[in-house]
């Protein structure tokens, strides 16, 4: 069964002062980073892209967008969304997976890819916990794959709810995810 290692957002607007700063990122990027290059050449990086203006959003982030409008391309810097550094430098654009929504399973044909190339088994890491990381978890999970967390490589901006995600909720499932520490993913 082939493995990939998908890192959820760790972007510029996650790491740096905005209004979505996860302050933690900083502190997982090291075991991220670990799990690259272990798995180098099977990872895939999610970006989270943000629209023009709240208006540009469609359903419900449209009122989302209105509560953070501060985070659309018409107030911040378009750049924001570019990957981090060093990721930025060892992502290539087929690895890179655009995405609108929580979900990377929401990006149309993703699952089939993956499917399509035998892979059976991810491996999570990125930003954040309880957000986009979760949602791409069970949407996983729901599409038949094998999922593992990579505990000490996921972070969020609120302490409280990643730690309710790691302590109380993961822990309900484990017949379908493990959580576990990167240094126990390596090869």
């Amino acid at each position: 069964m082939e493995t990939r290692h998908i890192v959820i957002d760790m972007q510029r607007m996650f790491a740096e002062e905005t209004p979505w700063h996860a302050p933690a990122l900083a502190d997982i990027l090291p075991n991220v980073l670990m799990l690259c290059d272990a798995y180098a050449g099977r990872t895939l990086f999610a970006k989270f892209m943000l629209p023009a203006s709240p208006e540009a959003a469609l359903g419900a982030w449209r009122s989302y967008y209105d509560r953070w409008s501060a985070m659309t391309t018409q107030d911040i810097d378009p750049g924001m969304q570019d990957l981090i550094e060093p990721l930025r430098k060892i992502a290539r654009p087929e690895t890179i997976v655009e995405k609108t929504t929580y979900s990377i399973f929401e990006v149309p044909g993703f699952a089939e890819r993956l499917k399509a190339e035998g892979v059976g088994r991810l491996i999570f890491s990125g930003a954040e916990t309880d957000v986009c990381v979760l949602a791409s978890v069970f949407d996983a999970i729901d599409a038949g794959f094998h999922v593992a967390i990579a505990a000490d490589a996921v972070c969020s901006s609120s302490v409280d709810a990643h730690d309710a995600v790691l302590k109380h909720l993961l822990p309900r499932l484990p017949e379908q995810i493990q959580l576990v520490e990167s240094a126990r993913l390596l090869l």
